[in-house]
């Protein structure tokens, strides 16, 4: 059983946006592990096979316990299709996680937002019984957590993720084809100068909101339930909210 499970469109796309707080589940000896929807086979650098062994890098950097590849198609994600929705079921039924995490379903790439939607969708139905059986037995993650990549939100809650920042650092240097300089490289919005930039700065925004130096933002759909809020609310370590978002 895992603890937490990410899933992104793209092989890159968790460690840009979640890397840190799949570190410190490793850190903290929770079982995490990543599902990527497509090898990336439209990107405009790198190859399927050199995503994928730049993926492989990526998460023995950030400690999960597992990642896979669904081969979805790159450019054709959709909630819509049942194919697609059964692969994501039958992930979910197998890995069994407590908590989910899936990018925020408003998004510049258009597979980005349909992940969002494909996860939530393939979420719920993992849990009914009498949806395709033969995917697995049942099973229902007690939440999605939201993260955003270009289209930024209002966040729910935001995690410190300063002890672990230069190993989030470290996995997204591993996707040397997508964000490297190398010679031959075609020009990208993300491996432009400012490319890699602009998710260090997010980064310490959101983390300068909470009284750190770096943190990542996620969005839960609903209230949380709260049996002590003292305790959850009011931690004697937890750092002071400078201004709100």
């Amino acid at each position: 059983m895992i603890d937490l499970l990410a899933f992104g469109a793209h092989p890159d796309d968790v460690e840009l946006s979640c890397g840190g707080l799949i570190a410190l589940c490793a850190r903290r000896g929770q079982r995490a592990a990543i599902v990527d929807l497509t090898r990336g086979e439209l990107a405009t650098n790198g190859t399927p096979a050199i995503r994928a062994d730049e993926a492989e890098a990526a998460a023995e950097a950030l400690g999960v316990a597992y990642r896979e590849n669904l081969e979805l198609p790159d450019g054709g994600l959709t909630a819509e299709d049942p194919d697609q929705v059964a692969a994501v079921v039958e992930a979910l039924r197998h890995h069994r996680p407590a908590l989910v995490l899936a990018p925020w379903v408003e998004a510049r790439h258009p597979d980005h937002a349909a992940t969002g939607r494909l996860v939530e969708r393939a979420a719920f139905l993992a849990g009914v019984t009498r949806f395709r059986a033969d995917l697995g037995q049942p099973h229902r993650p007690k939440r999605v957590v939201y993260y955003p990549q270009r289209v930024e939100f209002a966040p729910s809650f935001v995690v410190d993720i300063s002890p672990v920042h230069g190993v989030k650092a470290a996995a997204i240097a591993c996707h040397e084809s997508q964000f490297g300089q190398t010679d031959g490289a075609t020009p990208t919005l993300i491996n432009a100068p400012l490319g890699l930039e602009a998710f260090e700065v997010r980064d310490r925004y959101w983390g300068a909101t909470i009284g750190v130096l770096h943190g990542e933002p996620y969005r839960l759909r609903g209230p949380v339930p709260l049996t002590d809020p003292v305790a959850t609310l009011v931690d004697e370590g937890a750092p002071p909210v400078l201004w709100t978002a």
